[in-house]
Parts: structure tokens; sequence; C-alpha cells
């Protein structure tokens, strides 16, 4: 079983990145791959769904701050998914980012729908259960 599952896909001209399982040190340049295989084909809007990753440490997080610094690098857009309550006993990849003080650099969104749509607002830090 593999620790780490990735699946792409495309939602309202967003390149849509599933993510689940464990993120960290060996499984953080899978993640660092897809990205940049999305950019590779002229992808500038992506969206990754962490809804589902139940471990998270800092080589995620710096595959998350890659990927920002990516997207910012080539004028794309960044959105993540971190529901206030995702995977087992809520949002692991959140409560990380902000024991990090880095959770304010990224733009949040608690489920896919919200994330896609150009009118939705980012979910403010004191929404979030951390």
């Amino acid at each position: 079983m593999s620790l780490l599952n990735v699946s792409e896909g495309e939602r309202g001209g967003w390149a849509l990145l599933r993510i689940s399982g464990e993120l960290d040190l060996v499984t953080a340049p899978e993640v660092r791959r897809h990205v940049h295989d999305a950019v590779a084909e002229g992808r500038r809007a992506v969206v990754l769904d962490l809804s589902g990753v139940l471990f998270c440490d800092s080589s995620g997080i710096g595959v998350l701050i890659a990927t920002r610094r990516l997207m910012r690098s080539c004028q794309g857009r960044l959105r993540l998914i971190l529901p206030a309550r995702g995977a087992v006993e809520g949002s692991h990849v959140n409560r990380v980012l902000a024991a990090l003080g880095v959770r304010r650099l990224f733009e949040v969104y608690p489920d896919i729908d919200s994330a896609v749509d150009e009118e939705a607002q980012p979910l403010a830090l004191g929404r979030m259960a951390v």
C-alpha cells in the first residue's frame, strides 16, 4: 500500500490534485513532481485538495511553500483545500501550517466547490478549527 496517493483532475479551469495519505520526506517529491508536471503543461491555476492527508511533516510543508513560490513565479494561482474537519480527526495540515506560522501564506478553502469559485473568499484564520 502506498503512503501517498495523488489523483489529477480538472474543475472549472483549475488543475485539481487530490492528495491523500502521508505527506512527508519520502512522499513530498511525488507531490512536487505532479505540481511541476501541471505547470509544464501550461496550467497556471492549481488546487491542492489536502483533505485526505493524515500526516504532514516539515518536508510536506516545504513542498507546499515551494509550490506557492513556483505558482507566484509564473503568475499562477494556488489554492488549498483544508476542511475544518478533514481526513480522520481534523485537518492535520492546517494544524501544522498554523503551528509553523505559515498558514497565512495560503488561500484556503473548505471544499472543491468554493476553491474553484472565482467569487468565493478564502477562509480567514479565525474561521478554521486549528
